[in-house]
């Protein structure tokens, strides 16, 4: 269809009511060789935050503040999902403000029930909005700066969205081929799918871009299962071994609790 052929464009800044991008900062466009796909780079976009209580998000996921000390230097992490179940490993030396994010992400349940909601062949998975609006509500201001890209984007490598400098929050890709022009732009890997990437070329990718990023914000899951129901996305996320050695993974707590959100803080990375 035409629209599907048209080029898209990149720019640092993403207007939130509607979602569209600049022309400004043209970039080439990587097909999949069978046609021009939309390949604009991963963004997490900027959106208003409600003051809403948090009514119902469990304790861990109300603390946004950054880990009192670095995650272990290499841990592997089991992703569950309806396509099928794939292993990463994490190299906190690639990049250690995004990989104490992610731990702490992990760790605190944030992406379990999480869809891959933007999925195009050839380019990325993405996903990492929270299924409850509340919880994305907490996360969406708590940005962590920017690692320098020591890692190429190749395929299987996984690496946080961005809506702009110093804007990481929680929005993750998967990286389906190599994609080295996402690294002049700042996209800097963290680990790489390390089994089952079978399993993750086949998401279910035939919704593309269609599912709005403002409204899976303010209304979770409720809107993707309602419009988009064959998206696949993720049961559970485990830590499953540290430095080589294998963990037992405690539950989250089930417990909600009353707090203010806490401020955006970002790891440096020590």
């Amino acid at each position: 269809m035409a629209t599907h052929m048209m080029k898209h464009y990149y720019t640092h800044f993403v207007l939130a009511a509607s979602l569209l991008f600049s022309a400004a900062g043209c970039v080439g466009e990587i097909g999949n060789g069978s046609s021009a796909d939309n390949t604009k780079p991963p963004v997490a976009p900027a959106v208003e935050v409600s003051n809403e209580p948090y009514a119902g998000v469990p304790a861990a996921l109300q603390n946004t503040v950054p880990l009192e000390k670095p995650c272990p230097d290499l841990f592997k992490v089991k992703f569950e999902t309806t396509a099928g179940d794939f292993e990463l490993e994490v190299h906190r030396g690639w990049a250690p403000v995004g990989a104490d994010r992610f731990y702490k992400l992990v760790k605190a349940g944030f992406y379990d029930d999480c869809k891959f909601f933007r999925v195009v062949p050839g380019f990325v998975v993405q996903f990492g909005i929270n299924g409850n609006p509340n919880v994305s509500a907490i996360w969406r201001n708590a940005t962590i700066k920017d690692d320098a890209v020591k890692e190429s984007n190749k395929r299987g490598y996984i690496t946080f969205a961005t809506s702009g400098p110093n804007s990481r929050t929680t929005q993750l890709f998967i990286n389906l081929e190599d994609n080295p022009r996402l690294d002049g732009m700042g996209f800097a890997p963290f680990g790489d799918v390390t089994k089952g990437m079978d399993v993750v070329d086949k998401i279910y990718s035939r919704y593309g871009e269609r599912p709005d990023q403002g409204r899976i914000q303010s209304q979770g899951n409720r809107y993707l299962n309602a419009a988009f129901p064959e998206l696949d996305g993720i049961t559970k996320v485990t830590v499953i071994s540290e430095l080589g050695e294998p963990v037992a993974e405690a539950a989250p707590s089930e417990e909600p609790a009353e707090a203010t959100p806490q401020p955006a803080e970002s790891s440096e990375g020590n």
